[in-house]
């Protein structure tokens, strides 16, 4: 790679001399511009290790970049000159999809699972709604319990509180009360959400915690 501390004293290309850049195979979007795709008369130029080379002409930015194996990058294009950077652009590209990527993957989606029930469920029912609740606190989502109010039940809504505090009971080894419940219109409703997983412990310490349970051997007489 070429000395950045030569950068400054640029000089252009020979008369004849054409700038070809290799293609990397890659599509290039919209937003980006690379290398000749690049026309302006000058730019800010910025070195690989983020070092202010400073204003040059376009033609002697091509030529560094091909001279030290890179790419020239337009990074700030609404600046006057446009800020351009040498880099391998392909390697760029392909760390940046991959701390997407990873970022994605760090990210936890709620999602937010709904079961209804009436103030007076018979008990078959309820197993099989208390079954659902908890297969989804298992997967890791959020349930969100509606007890549905008819005719003169509204005038009972402690039957629905008994009937939500019991299926929070039930569900304990998996969630617990996010949202209290409380009244909506002729709707009660509740927010269950999974506890989290607990830590397995090192197999260092589970080896050393079993034996010091085990008795130790007796001496020999």
């Amino acid at each position: 790679m070429r000395d950045p501390s030569s950068w400054e004293h640029l000089h252009p290309p020979g008369r004849g001399q054409t700038h070809r850049r290799r293609t990397r195979g890659e599509p290039i979007s919209a937003e980006t511009r690379i290398n000749e795709r690049i026309r302006v008369p000058e730019v800010r130029l910025v070195g690989p290790n983020g070092e202010q080379v400073g204003i040059v002409r376009i033609e002697d930015a091509l030529r560094l970049a091909r001279e030290s194996d890179l790419d020239l990058v337009e990074v700030a294009a609404q600046a006057r000159p446009p800020v351009c950077k040498l880099m391998d652009y392909g390697k760029f590209k392909y760390e940046s999809a991959q701390k997407a990527r990873e970022s994605r993957r760090n990210q936890q989606q709620t999602v937010i699972k709904e079961q209804k029930l009436r103030p007076k469920i018979d008990p078959h029912d309820y197993e099989t709604k208390k079954g659902h609740v908890t297969r989804f606190l298992g997967q890791g989502h959020k349930v969100k319990v509606t007890i549905m109010f008819r005719g003169r039940e509204q005038s009972r809504p402690e039957l629905g509180f008994r009937l939500l505090q019991r299926l929070a009971e039930d569900v304990g080894e998996l969630g617990y009360v996010e949202a209290t419940p409380k009244q909506d219109g002729r709707n009660m409703t509740m927010v269950l959400a999974p506890n989290k997983k607990p830590q397995k412990a090192p197999r260092a310490n589970q080896e050393a915690n079993q034996d010091a349970q085990e008795p130790a051997p007796e001496p020999a007489s």
